[in-house]
């Protein structure tokens, strides 16, 4: 992939397709494997928990998720998941394209529901939980929409859309929708330094990368750096980058019939003996036995950005 596609997609992968940009994923985690790095994508996203226990990030936020609740993440937000117990973990998602919704002209949908949407101005709540009547409809809307992109039945593209425009209808009523169309000045600083860092990464990962040029695009020191990736991400910049190389690293494997040495050092490793242990310990799996599929964690898993 050339570095302007890089740039375009923040990440590796496209969900869905041009005409329909929607895709729904299902994940099972195994006990002590990492839930979700952090990251963000132009698409928004419905994020449901089935089993387990995570702590859930966006922006500066963080919450606990607990089993049936769920997280709305919108385009832009960085987002990620920690397990909060030594226990599985799965969970589903839908991610969507906001342009999913858009009308073909200018009428009162786009402007009464869809704009607002876009502009954050009435949005849904970050954290939907069953216990509040409303918030469990949305729930159940999730789940059929989920049933019916698993099915794939004819027609079930409308069903998507028009769920997703009943769910939008049911928040425009008083006192339902979140305006976050204005963040604290110092939470948007943040963001926007760690997005830069993390394009960066996305962009340059194939070669070395060292802290101090993470630190200088900023600018901070490099001791100021770390501290501010680590409390952002829970990672340090090492192991955040290496994670972001084994991703790279299984979709090669599971894409090409290409050496394993080869695909290491396509990643950015110089060192096979370190990429696979750096990959077992990250895919529960050596990279071998991840690509014939038998590691403990699915391959679709941990793809899921």
């Amino acid at each position: 992939m050339d570095r302007t596609s890089q740039r375009l997609l923040k990440e590796d992968r496209v969900h869905g397709d041009v005409m329909f940009p929607l895709a729904a994923y299902w994940i099972e985690l195994p006990a002590g494997t990492p839930v979700l790095d952090t990251h963000w994508h132009e698409e928004a996203e419905f994020f449901l928990l089935l089993e387990g226990e995570i702590m859930f990030q966006v922006d500066t936020d963080y919450f606990p998720l607990r089993p049936g609740e769920a997280v709305f993440i919108e385009s832009g937000d960085i987002h990620a998941a920690y397990a909060l117990q030594d226990s599985p973990c799965r969970f589903c998602a839908l991610v969507f394209h906001p342009d999913l919704l858009a009308s073909a002209q200018y009428d009162t949908i786009q402007q009464t529901v869809i704009l607002p949407l876009l502009e954050k101005r009435q949005s849904f709540p970050r954290h939907i939980s069953p216990g509040i009547p409303w918030q469990l409809e949305l729930l159940r809307h999730l789940e059929r929409m989920m049933e019916a992109y698993d099915n794939k039945l004819p027609g079930f593209e409308a069903f998507m859309k028009g769920t997703l425009l009943i769910m939008l209808s049911q928040i425009a009523i008083e006192g339902r929708s979140v305006n976050r169309s204005q963040s604290e000045s110092a939470d948007t600083t943040k963001i926007n330094r760690l997005k830069k860092v993390i394009l960066y990464i996305q962009d340059n990962y194939q070669e070395p990368i060292r802290t101090r040029d993470l630190s200088e695009l900023i600018p901070m020191s490099e001791g100021q750096f770390c501290r501010f990736f680590k409390a952002m991400t829970r990672k340090t910049p090492v192991d955040y980058i290496n994670s972001y190389r084994i991703r790279q690293a299984a979709d090669l494997l599971q894409q090409t019939e290409r050496k394993i040495s080869d695909i290491a050092l396509e990643v950015g490793f110089d060192n096979v003996s370190y990429f696979i242990k750096v990959f077992r310990k990250a895919m529960k799996c050596s990279p071998s036995e991840f690509r014939k599929g038998q590691g403990q964690v699915s391959a679709q898993g941990q793809l899921y950005p």
